[in-house]
């Protein structure tokens, strides 16, 4: 059972539909959202966009829709959040939100256009990158995949620390301290910590300006209006990781991933080198790029020259 609606403008097929997801442990069924931009009648390979967060859901994501139509893009809002199923009920429960429940979710969504039995690619964001590598890593649920893009993410959450704690070392005293503060106390949520936190975003998440970009202001607000999968996951705070990943690695099972696989991060990413370094050494097939000028939203930061970046590697 699913809901689906087409709409054409200026010959860009634009379809959205919600289709059913069954949740063992449930008693009813979860919805995910999606949104087809371009055709996926079509030869061409589409492109299925992993958004971050968790929690981020799909629409700061919206500028790689550059690249239709003549690379079809599949978005959808992971179950938590954004268009798709809310479940506050289930916050603070870690076993719920497993990676495997993802990786559910999205064979599902593929299943259902039709799209587990031909070529597709694959763009993970963040979190989204992390679950891509997971998807990619298991090779019962990727066969089909052709290319991989790994944006803005990390291969560990050590390595991620560990480079959040160089950026962290570099903010002005006053606001290390603030941070500090708020740790100690366990108070994310006063306006010194959320003013604090921002001085990093402003550096860190993006450097598009005026701040916040639309971008920006449309994950921040979904994380607003649901804090349930990024506070169980992640934590309160970007510079606080408390949640159910803060143990996660994918990096023994990079070398399982067949395809090829274009890595990018920005010159000021919150990703930093560190954090994307195990994918380099370890997928077989592997080309990065790091954007002069861009933090962690590269494809808002440097727009055009990520998108030349993604279309050239997703069709040589």
């Amino acid at each position: 059972m699913y809901l689906e609606s087409t709409s054409q403008d200026k010959a860009l097929i634009m379809t959205q539909g919600s289709v059913k997801f069954n949740v063992q442990g449930l008693a009813e069924p979860c919805y995910t959202w999606y949104r087809v931009v371009g055709d996926l009648k079509t030869s061409a390979t589409p492109l299925i966009v992993l958004h971050g967060g968790p929690g981020a859901c799909h629409d700061y994501l919206l500028p790689l829709a550059d690249l239709a139509p003549s690379i079809p893009l599949v978005f959808y809002d992971q179950i938590g959040n954004g268009r798709s199923t809310h479940l506050p009920e289930k916050a603070g429960d870690e076993a719920f939100w497993s990676v495997d429940l993802f990786m559910d979710e999205m064979d599902n969504l593929l299943l259902h256009l039709g799209l587990k039995d031909r070529p597709i690619d694959v763009y993970g964001h963040s979190w989204g990158g992390m679950l891509a590598a997971e998807w990619a890593s298991a090779k019962s649920r990727s066969s089909n995949l052709r290319r991989l893009i790994l944006a803005n993410s990390l291969a560990s959450m050590d390595a991620w620390r560990a480079g959040i704690a160089v950026l962290r070392s570099r903010l002005p005293a006053d606001v290390q301290k603030t941070l500090d503060e708020a740790e100690e106390k366990k108070n994310f949520e006063s306006p010194e910590c959320e003013a604090a936190v921002e001085v990093f975003y402003k550096r860190h998440l993006s450097l598009a300006r005026p701040w916040p970009s639309q971008e920006v202001q449309a994950a921040l607000n979904w994380f607003a209006k649901d804090a349930t999968t990024y506070s169980t996951m992640y934590g309160p705070s970007e510079l606080y990781i408390s949640g159910s990943l803060r143990d996660w690695t994918c990096v023994p099972k990079l070398d399982r991933i067949e395809a090829p696989t274009l890595l990018i991060n920005g010159s000021d990413d919150e990703a930093q080198d560190v954090a994307m370094q195990p994918f380099f050494d370890k997928i077989k097939k592997v080309k990065w790029i790091t954007l002069d000028n861009a933090a962690h939203f590269s494809h808002v930061d440097q727009r055009e020259k990520q998108m030349a970046h993604l279309r050239s590697f997703l069709t040589a």
